[in-house]
């Protein structure tokens, strides 16, 4: 996907105990490695392969501030048993697993209740004003807005039913003052040329932005705030407990390292590590497909999100992103990448004339939770061990939030938020 360079060598763990130790390099750990910089402490990165090589490598590229409707909102409910009939629909889970997700299946039909989608919606929403503002800060002070466009989204519907179903979602947003356009024929036509005609009306959000390549995009925080000092282990973390005035972290090469505090931000491998500490955390996976085409396939002007069949395609400078969709099926299992043609497929449906060859596939590891907002708070173990993981689709677009809300954690700071409803316990 990205042709910048790799993961810097490995800085070497040496012989000092480490200030914050955060585990995971990708899009979320970064941004907490460049708020906690910011406060004057001493950052060390720890990540088992490269920086951003998991879902920051080829998600979407989405700084997407309106989306604050949890996934098991009743639109999606209602369509989720249709999806699943399909396997290479919009919602899939891999034979076999179905017995391993019940649970989780369980607790993301409680949250489509309608006083849960209502909590979580208001919480999302604090989130989304808190990420959004950090996010124009974090920009600035690593120098990356220029990696940014602020060209809009644009949702498509096909009919009138569809579109008619949107507007609830829509009212929500308005009370959390997003602005957004309906849109309809030359209008429509103006914002993407080239739509089939079964798409009749759409939803123009002028706030929504994308970053010009994800990897990109992360490979140059990781730059920028290695130049302020941040330090990046190439190892895999076993295990994290309390320790007598700090952290033990235990490497899978046997290797012991003490911090005053420690991060973790694993994304969807964090469960593995919350475990041991103490604290059963429902987090799955959403495996996630794309393909991305060169960038002369199709002059798409800014991402546009077919919302009744789960996927989004997005102009990057690397090319152009078709992807998205949700597949349960672990950690373990290899991708298939079916999942991946049959949404190009339905591009070509949906845009006459896109060009499909010289596409390159890829799967990626979203790290979700049945009520679709993330765990950033405190373990039950140590106040000194911080959890920042589990934002599903939303992990760019969050980012700079939860490492402002990680640092005031990590230093005592006053938080910019109510975080109870993102607590580790809100799961009992």
């Amino acid at each position: 996907m990205s042709n910048a360079a790799p993961m810097a060598p490995d800085d070497g763990p040496g012989h000092e105990p480490l200030d914050v130790a955060i585990i995971g390099a990708g899009i979320v750990g970064l941004a907490c490695a460049q708020k906690l910089l910011g406060a004057g402490r001493r950052v060390t990165l720890i990540e088992r392969h490269g920086v951003a090589e998991g879902a920051s490598f080829g998600n979407a590229g989405a700084l997407a501030f309106s989306d604050i409707l949890p996934l098991a909102s009743s639109g999606k409910i209602r369509q989720a048993p249709k999806w699943l009939m399909d396997p290479l629909g919009p919602l899939s889970i891999r034979p076999g697993y179905a017995l391993k997700i019940a649970p989780w299946l369980l607790r993301f039909w409680r949250a489509g209740w309608r006083d849960r989608i209502q909590r979580s919606i208001a919480a999302q929403g604090a989130m989304m004003q808190v990420a959004e503002r950090e996010m124009d800060v974090l920009l600035a002070e690593a120098g990356l807005a220029s990696m940014v466009r602020r060209d809009g989204s644009l949702e498509l519907y096909e009919g009138e039913a569809e579109f008619r179903a949107s507007l609830p979602g829509w009212q929500a947003r308005s009370a959390h003052g997003i602005g957004f356009e309906h849109v309809r024929g030359e209008r429509l036509a103006f914002l993407q040329p080239g739509l089939a005609p079964l798409f009749t009306a759409g939803t123009f959000v002028p706030g929504w932005r994308t970053v010009s390549d994800p990897h990109d995009f992360a490979l140059a925080l990781a730059a920028a705030i290695r130049a302020r000092g941040a330090c990046f282990l190439r190892r895999e973390v076993a295990g994290v407990a309390p320790t007598e005035g700090g952290v033990a972290i235990r490497l899978a090469d046997g290797q012991r390292l003490i911090a005053a505090a420690a991060v973790v931000a694993a994304g969807a491998w964090a469960s593995r590590l919350t475990e041991q500490i103490g604290d059963r955390i429902p987090l799955e996976t959403e495996r996630g497909y794309n393909t991305t085409l060169p960038p002369s396939a199709f002059d798409v002007r800014r991402q546009i999100i077919f919302g009744g069949h789960g996927f989004v395609i997005t102009p990057l400078t690397t090319g152009l992103r078709v992807g998205g969709a949700v597949e349960f099926g672990g950690l373990d299992l290899p991708p298939n990448f079916a999942r991946s043609a049959a949404m190009l497929r339905k591009a070509q449906r949906f845009l006459p004339g896109l060009r499909p060859e010289g596409g390159r596939q890829w799967m990626g590891f979203r790290p979700s939770l049945p009520d679709s907002l993330p765990v950033i708070g405190a373990s039950r173990a140590s106040p000194r061990i911080v959890y920042a993981f589990g934002h599903g689709h939303l992990g760019l677009t969050q980012s700079a939030g939860t490492g402002r809300l990680v640092r005031e954690l990590v230093c005592g700071e006053p938080s910019s938020m109510d975080l109870t409803p993102f607590s580790a316990t809100r799961f009992g």
